[in-house]
């Protein structure tokens, strides 16, 4: 026990080596040691886990460790055992122990010697252990990832819900609550739900100055620009998330063909394997990790250099843990995600069979996530914001280490629509959540706008010269700014703060930053307007290269699209290809396409470059795994023999939109593909000339202006088909 002569610092000595505390870990550990409910917010990589074993170490007794993730206790315990003479100092008590560990756990308890005991929530709630456990002297109880305890938290677990009963059950000992991510809101849920709303609460700042934030659009290139990035860190450690496990085991076996050593982790793969490939990962016996959220929890690995998004994660909190995996030693740590609002769909399609509650919940955070995502102000203030931390995003640590920050998008004034936004929360009674503010601003009137006769006030229409996303926007960097916030209790319902109220009595400048806007193509690309424009960097070529695919387009009839796609152009301009050879490998080409009209274009490529003195990248081939070429043959295969397409795409896992966008790939790339039987039965030979007659005129093959066009005449479905049998007869 401590003595005077004895104190804290000299237990952090003799346990762990350590000279000196960091952060807040000195008075939470007093916190815990004077026997106080203690509620600590310490984001990855702050030193949590000291603050209850040191404690425990000192202390009488056994402190019980609430876990979630076998792995993070084993790392743990591990970690314990290492700093003292007696092998049963900590436990683990779950469902990977035979009978005889069990018992062994059990001795070393009743004798005094275990001070740490990890248990699953499980565990604790069997009612041998239930039994075992009040019988023993408990110092207190640690539930580490307190979040999972809370609905709004990123990792919700039920079973977490029950712990304080269990706890009761066991003995009336203090309780330490810890959590790397919560916002107010699961702040708040945790405590109501442990009963400790007395707690002495420490909260961390969660700024990580040394973190780099990048949101990149998510384009059909998105496994090539990742391979580009990650040989950027040769030997360097990185993690990738993907929300799949089949997106898991693709992107892990691209990487390996295209020598960077990798491996896939899911909940997928025996424990075995996985317990493998984390190892690998940790002796440095690989660089990269592809993961679902499966990984990473309590992986104590300091120098991960890079995280990457493949897929934009669920709500704040995930991603602020997943990123908050980089650069735990202090040195620079990028975390790049891919942003597709395709994704934002696909999580809502998730969340559509669960129960409304849930649902709610879940849009709710998909919203802080777009909001993340979309946003041109600074990503590190819009992010701690989230936390509820304020941020100076001029002179504050990590200030310029954003892609927004370092490019800067242009601002505009905005003094009297955030007057008219202050004004329209007020007025309609601080009820509304952002979507029906905006609604209101907008004049777009639905059900509940008229329950409450808001479409009957004067703020109601007066902001519709500009579109919902403005809005949208205005109002996100609104709550950043300190003008408005989100009731706790009544999640996302907009309120006033006394600074909002008194600005619309004296209003002030208010310098605006433009969101990015992105749009969504009917085949999945995202094309940003980031820069306004072109994605290609040498804008003369590309003009040089637009005149001659329309000149190349009316010699061969066919409208400019059918000889080379935008993105191809864009991709010609950065690579710069001055072979055929070189020309199929572009974005969208193929070596049909590029047999075909390529000539010309090499040609004046070759010419361009040499003219201008241009040095050529030395371009990255993504090689194919094979399986791409392998769908694509047997695609082409049994189209030939006049299969219907739903039993193609049953057979290869693949639902009818899935099948099209394959096929759309392939005709795009120069390979024709007969299709004609199956739009022979949708479609009779009139209706097929008139859709056939549209691309052949058409500037564009952009199917939203083609369902325009014929006012919903046709559905999508049957205008993609024409357009790709209209691609293989006559472009290719």
């Amino acid at each position: 026990m401590l003595t005077k002569e004895f104190g804290l610092k000299d237990a952090l000595k003799k346990y762990f080596g350590f000279d000196n505390f960091i952060g807040l870990q000195e008075i939470v550990i007093e916190s815990v040691m004077d026997g106080q409910n203690t509620f600590v917010i310490m984001p990855t990589g702050g030193g949590k886990s000291l603050c209850y074993q040191l404690p425990a170490l000192l202390n009488d007794g056994t402190a019980i460790v609430v876990s979630p993730l076998i792995a993070l206790m084993k790392n743990q315990v591990d970690a314990i055992r290492g700093v003292s003479e007696h092998y049963g100092v900590a436990h683990v008590l779950n469902s990977s122990l035979n009978k005889g560990e069990v018992r062994q756990v059990m001795s070393d308890i009743e004798e005094g010697i275990t001070k740490l005991l990890y248990v699953a929530p499980e565990s604790l709630a069997k009612q041998d252990y239930t039994e075992f456990l009040k019988k023993q002297t408990i110092s207190f109880v640690a539930i580490d990832e307190a979040h999972c305890i809370s609905e709004w938290g990123h990792d919700f677990r039920p079973e977490y819900r029950n712990l304080r009963n269990i706890i009761n059950e066991i003995d009336d000992v203090p309780i330490i609550g810890l959590t790397a991510t919560a916002t107010e809101k699961v702040q708040e849920d945790i405590l109501k739900t442990l009963r400790i709303t007395d707690a002495n609460t420490f909260k961390a700042s969660f700024n990580r100055p040394n973190l780099f934030y990048d949101v990149r659009p998510k384009t059909k290139d998105v496994q090539k620009d990742i391979i580009r990035f990650v040989k950027k860190y040769p030997n360097q450690s990185g993690i990738i998330y993907c929300l799949s496990r089949k997106k898991v085991e693709e992107v892990a076996e691209v990487l390996q063909v295209n020598n960077i050593k990798a491996v896939p982790y899911h909940a997928g793969l025996d424990a075995k394997t996985r317990a493998k490939h984390q190892d690998m990962f940790l002796m440095e016996d690989i660089d990269v990790v592809v993961a679902t959220i499966a990984f990473g929890m309590g992986i104590d690995k300091p120098d991960v250099r890079f995280v990457i998004h493949h897929d934009i994660p669920k709500s704040l909190e995930s991603y602020y843990q997943e990123t908050g995996r980089a650069g735990r030693d202090g040195g620079e740590g990028y975390c790049l995600a891919y942003y597709s609002y395709d994704d934002i769909e696909k999580l809502e399609k998730f969340l559509s069979g669960k129960p409304v509650a849930e649902q709610e919940i879940g849009h709710a955070l998909l919203q802080e996530v777009i909001g993340y995502a979309e946003t041109s102000m600074s990503r590190r203030k819009y992010l701690l914001h989230y936390f509820g931390e304020e941020f100076d995003e001029i002179n504050g640590l990590g200030a310029d280490m954003d892609d927004n920050t370092r490019n800067p998008k242009k601002k505009q004034e905005a003094k009297e629509a955030v007057k008219l936004i202050l004004q329209t929360v007020r007025d309609t009674n601080q009820q509304y959540k952002a979507k029906n503010i905006v609604n209101t601003v907008i004049g777009h009137a639905n059900a509940m706008l008229k329950s409450h006769k808001t479409d009957q006030k004067e703020c109601f229409g007066k902001g519709k010269e500009k579109d919902s996303l403005y809005w949208m926007a205005l109002i996100r960097q609104l709550l950043v700014a300190g003008y408005l916030r989100k009731e706790i209790e009544q999640y996302g319902v907009l309120k006033s703060t006394t600074r909002g109220l008194n600005f619309i009595t004296s209003p002030k400048s208010f310098m605006m930053t433009e969101d990015h806007v992105y749009n969504l193509e009917d085949d999945g690309t995202i094309i940003t307007k980031m820069s306004g424009g072109i994605g290609a960097s040498d804008e003369k070529l590309y003009k040089m290269l637009k005149n001659l695919q329309k000149s190349v387009a009316k010699k061969h009839n066919v409208p400019p699209y059918a000889v080379f796609q935008e993105p191809s152009l864009e991709d010609m301009v950065i690579k710069y290809p001055i072979t055929i050879n070189e020309l199929s490998k572009v974005y969208g080409v193929g070596e049909g396409k590029a047999k075909k009209y390529g000539e010309k274009f090499v040609a004046l490529i070759s010419k361009y470059v040499e003219e201008n003195d241009i040095l050529r990248p030395d371009d990255l081939i993504v090689k194919s795994t094979g399986i791409n070429s392998s769908l694509k043959l047997s695609i082409i295969q049994n189209t030939d023999k006049k299969i219907p397409l739903e039993d193609i795409g049953r057979s290869k896992g693949l639902n009818m939109e899935e099948l099209i966008n394959e096929m759309q790939r392939i005709v795009y790339s120069g390979t024709k593909l007969n299709i004609s039987y199956a739009i022979d039965e949708l479609l009779d030979e009139e209706q097929q000339e008139e859709i056939f007659d549209y691309f052949l005129e058409s500037k564009t093959d952009k199917i939203q202006d083609a369902f325009d066009e014929f006012e919903g005449e046709y559905e999508e479905e049957e205008l993609r088909l024409v357009r790709i049998k209209f691609l293989s007869e006559v472009a290719n």
